[in-house]
């Protein structure tokens, strides 16, 4: 097994330091490392590299995340096909935009408040005991409501969404492979989340219910594609074309029926 220190990053880096320069001083100007596949097990202090902001560390067997404290001008996070089962330790790195978690052990999305420049999170096919679906911590959705606009959460057997609907923010939804089954949870998400533009859903169950394509157009304007496919004007303009239609007809046949009652309750009356 490996640990990630710095003298391993510095070794990988082939750092030559110039006249009077120290180790520490080149550590400080790397701003990239990537140590992916490479059986690291566990993070050391990396604090000397000080410029850091994007560390790739998937496809390895790392269990926790740990002393990634002082990285703080970390932006982008790979920690995906790990050992991880629980997210910690990463409420310091106020300047994080996408981390990537996965393929881990993860059973609750949690331990991301105030990370408020959070813009992807990817936490895609966590390997969950048989029958267990992933979960989402309230405090985390509500530090995230503002800043998220991308979130994978395929393949990890969810049936219900409704939490998501305090992430005002959120642009793209990835969820394919799970197990989503009623139309109507889907219709009042999109009526909550007025910025989602793309939406995919395939393999869930609900795919396959009469007219679940057209009943999400119908429900959000701002949904451009919707399980990869593009959803042209004319398509929305037709559908809102019918629905027009179809309730005028409703609203037609309830005025005929209440007149018809009128009409019965009149000729009770007169003699």
């Amino acid at each position: 097994m490996v640990r990630l220190t710095v003298d391993l990053i510095a070794k990988s880096s082939n750092l030559k330091p110039r006249k009077e320069e120290t180790i520490a001083q080149c550590l400080k100007k790397i701003t990239h490392v990537n140590f992916s596949d490479r059986n690291i097990d566990s993070i050391d202090d990396l604090s000397l590299c000080k410029n850091l902001s994007v560390l790739y560390l998937y496809d390895n067997r790392i269990s926790a995340i740990t002393n990634l404290n002082y990285s703080t001008n970390l932006t982008h996070l790979y920690l995906q096909n790990n050992c991880i089962s629980c997210i910690e330790n990463l409420r310091s790195l106020k300047r994080l935009e996408k981390l990537y978690l996965g393929g881990n052990y993860i059973a609750v999305v949690e331990g991301l408040e105030g990370l408020e420049e959070l813009r992807e999170l990817h936490v895609e096919s966590q390997r969950l005991p048989l029958g267990e679906k992933l979960l989402f911590d309230p405090r985390t959705l509500r530090s995230l409501a503002k800043s998220l606009s991308i979130l994978n959460i395929s393949n990890n057997n969810i049936d219900d969404i409704k939490d998501l609907e305090m992430l005002e923010n959120l642009n793209h939804l990835i969820a394919v492979d799970n197990q989503l089954v009623h139309v109507k949870d889907l219709e009042l998400l999109l009526k909550k989340l007025m910025k989602l533009w793309k939406m995919d859903l395939n393999g869930n169950p609900v795919c396959l219910k009469p007219k679940y394509r057209d009943k999400l157009i119908l429900m959000s304007k701002s949904l451009e594609f919707l399980d990869g496919k593009e959803i042209k004007n004319l398509e929305r303009q037709f559908l809102m074309n019918w629905k027009a239609s179809k309730d005028a007809k409703k609203v037609s046949k309830k005025r005929s029926s209440k007149n018809e009652d009128r009409s019965d309750s009149y000729i009770r009356i007169c003699p």
